[in-house]
């Protein structure tokens, strides 16, 4: 007989790992939504943050001070990527954004590496991985917390940008640049409050991820991870990317426990992009993307 039980198992565990994905995709979205720019970097971004706050902890510095000097350190990386990097290529070909985003990730790997070594570190934010047993599904308590930790997030930027003024000059330019310049906005104090808010998301993500896989530079290429999640849900929707989140985790887990078995095991890896590269070909705007009209 079929064993429903371990089908939820399976479900709610690929769930809660997708909002792992959600958390770096979001990072995508931000950016992307107000400037245009598919940042590249954001996986290195993700390291040096996790590297930051291990090596300050490993120091002897205590963990809440480590944590806000780690916070203060992304949103001046952000601000400082915005204006020296960014700033100068406006108006540029979207091409030449991405090529330099993809630059500036091996600019902030290196950066890591001379400041705090290439060692591998364990960390340990205080929450134990020991399942909890829900009815005879078993639940990790550590996927428990993430998800918490991303829907609060995900609820103060909804907050934010929803009802502050910086939130709403951040809807106005991400929905038509040129109309919220003709409005009297700065987009360049937009666009610098948008890579801050990339860095805090790079911080609690590297954080997590950094819990569960370890501080290593390989962390970096988590952010291939999020690719499928933008495909599925968008690259300009948060909501996209909480979604298509979802959806990856889930499918991910269920392709590896029942259609796996079948190509002899090990298709967790590739099954989120077949999933994309299939989606792309019917919705190449995603689920929640905007779809682009053009008049000709």
């Amino acid at each position: 007989m079929f064993d429903y039980q371990f089908l939820i198992e399976v479900l709610v565990g690929g769930l809660l790992s997708g909002v792992m994905y959600s958390l770096v995709a979001i990072g995508f979205v931000l950016i992307y939504k107000t400037s245009g720019v598919l940042n590249f970097a954001q996986g290195a971004m993700l390291l040096f943050a996790a590297l930051t706050f291990v090596s300050l902890v490993e120091r002897g510095t205590p963990f809440a001070l480590a944590l806000l000097a780690t916070l203060a350190i992304m949103v001046a990386l952000g601000i400082t990527i915005e204006r020296t990097v960014l700033r100068p290529l406006i108006n540029q070909p979207p091409i030449t954004l991405f090529m330099a985003t993809l630059g500036l990730s091996d600019v902030i790997e290196g950066a890591a590496q001379l400041l705090w070594g290439t060692q591998v570190h364990g960390l340990d934010i205080g929450v134990s991985d020991i399942p909890f047993d829900i009815g005879g599904v078993f639940i990790s308590r550590f996927d428990l917390f993430a998800a918490a930790v991303a829907g609060s997030l995900v609820a103060l930027f909804t907050l934010f940008f929803r009802y502050t003024r910086t939130g709403l000059a951040f809807r106005a330019v991400a929905d038509d640049q040129f109309a919220a310049l003709a409005v009297g906005l700065r987009l360049p104090r937009v666009w610098a409050a948008v890579w801050t808010a990339a860095g805090i998301v790079a911080l609690v993500a590297g954080l997590l991820w950094g819990a569960r896989l370890g501080v290593q530079f390989s962390l970096s290429l988590v952010v291939l991870k999020a690719l499928p999640v933008l495909v599925l849900g968008g690259f300009d929707s948060i909501t996209g990317a909480i979604v298509g989140g979802l959806l990856i985790g889930a499918i991910e887990k269920l392709a590896e426990v029942y259609v796996g078995p079948f190509f002899g095991g090990g298709i967790e890896a590739w099954a989120a992009y077949v999933v994309a590269l299939a989606l792309l070909l019917v919705r190449p705007s995603g689920l929640f993307g905007q779809k682009l009209v053009e008049r000709v």
